[in-house]
């Protein structure tokens, strides 16, 4: 999943987030929200200028269900999954001649293999990332300038044989910019090492599976989505799309949440907070714009006349065949990692997914973002969920 970068911090709103039916905006300039369902999440964090919102969305995904499954708040540190992970990758694309993309991007599985395979430690028990640049946020800027080149000479090199010397050299370029992954760590007053830290958190790694909702593959049946970052091409459970809508909301109705993957490139996912599927034509018309106004407008302009009506524009009612073709067009493409925790009305009554967004407190709901049920139908890449959130119906027909 590829990195927006944080473009600034807007008017935020103070409401409350613990209480079903309460109203979640006071300013009468944004759109208001009701809860509806509410599910535990941990504080939102900053990726900053790091493409790094796979490990962000899945810690934080896993920080909930550590929440349900034993009332403790945890703080997960993303740069050990990424000092573990992209040395993971560079081996492979070292081993496939550099026929592998080597890049900042990555998936949920991504997350639950390195904690499987290496475990993981909190975040204090790392030093911060970007201390050797004075930087107290992830930048990645630097970092990726001086891998990709390193990881490409080895990569193509027309040598017969190579050493392994090429590891230790990456791995001291992670260490100095991500920090350095401890073997041994004190928490709480007990020392663990990054496998007894994971065998200490009360949740089972293997109860996670990933769903999607494509017909390039048959139904109830598992299949790696082609995208780049799913360079581990570790498959999805494929399902229709109201099924996939059903597993969404039968998980947060159940108290857990779900760790999204998308598209928000769309015109619809705004910067202050709200995502929705629009339909262009009927939005045309609500704004007064005839066709031929319409089509001299720049994009920008119709943009801003699109944000304007808020929850009242136009949306799609996506289809199954729409969403095939916006993957197979490219139009949905595989941009960003959120975790979905919660349902909410707006003022015209239609829910609203409440998602955790990993750009620090920015838009206008403090990092917070309202995505309409059509957005999520059509965007959705795929999700990550604990396969006991799913209805035994589905869970039958796939076999789970």
């Amino acid at each position: 999943m590829k990195k927006l970068f944080t473009l600034c911090l807007l008017a935020c709103l103070a409401g409350g987030v613990n209480a079903q039916d309460k109203k979640v905006a006071a300013d009468q300039t944004k759109p208001v929200f009701t809860v509806v369902k509410e599910n535990k999440i941990t504080s939102v964090k900053d990726q900053n200028r790091s493409g790094t919102c796979w490990a962000y969305s899945t810690l934080s995904f896993l920080e909930s269900e550590i929440l349900k499954n034993t009332g403790k708040t945890y703080n997960l540190c993303e740069m050990f999954i990424a000092n573990k992970d992209y040395m993971d990758r560079a081996i492979l694309t070292v081993r496939m001649h550099g026929d592998s993309q080597f890049a900042q991007g990555g998936s949920f599985a991504d997350v639950v293999t390195i904690m499987k395979n290496y475990g993981i430690c909190p975040e204090e028990a790392m030093p911060a990332p970007g201390t050797l640049t004075g930087d107290s946020l992830a930048n990645f800027d630097e970092l990726f300038s001086v891998m990709d080149p390193y990881v490409a000479a080895i990569s193509h090199s027309k040598a017969k044989k190579i050493s392994k010397q090429w590891q230790k050299g990456l791995q001291g370029i992670l260490d100095a910019y991500l920090g350095e992954c401890p073997e041994k760590f004190v928490y709480e007053g007990k020392e663990y090492t990054p496998k007894s830290f994971v065998e200490s958190l009360g949740i089972n790694l293997d109860d996670y599976v990933s769903i999607t909702s494509y017909t390039h593959h048959p139904f109830y049946t598992q299949f790696a989505i082609e995208v780049q970052d799913n360079w581990r091409w570790k498959p999805s459970y494929n399902v229709p799309m109201d099924e996939m809508m059903r597993i969404i909301d039968n998980a947060i109705n159940e108290g857990y949440t779900i760790a999204w993957g998308g598209d928000v490139t769309e015109d619809g996912f705004t910067r202050k907070g709200i995502a929705m599927a629009y339909d262009v034509k009927k939005a045309r018309s609500m704004g007064g714009t005839d066709a031929d106004r319409w089509f001299k407008l720049s994009a920008t302009e119709k943009k801003s006349m699109l944000d304007s009506l808020g929850v009242d524009a136009p949306e799609i009612v996506p289809t199954q065949e729409m969403r095939q073709e916006a993957f197979d067009n490219w139009e949905t493409t595989d941009d960003h990692g959120m975790h979905l925790y919660g349902i909410a009305k707006d003022k015209n009554g239609n829910e609203f997914y409440m998602v955790k967004n990993s750009w620090g407190e920015f838009g206008n709901y403090k990092g917070i973002w309202y995505m309409s049920k059509n957005y999520i139908a059509y965007k959705t890449m795929n999700f990550m969920v604990n396969k006991n959130a799913i209805p035994k119906d589905i869970r039958k027909k796939l076999g789970i």
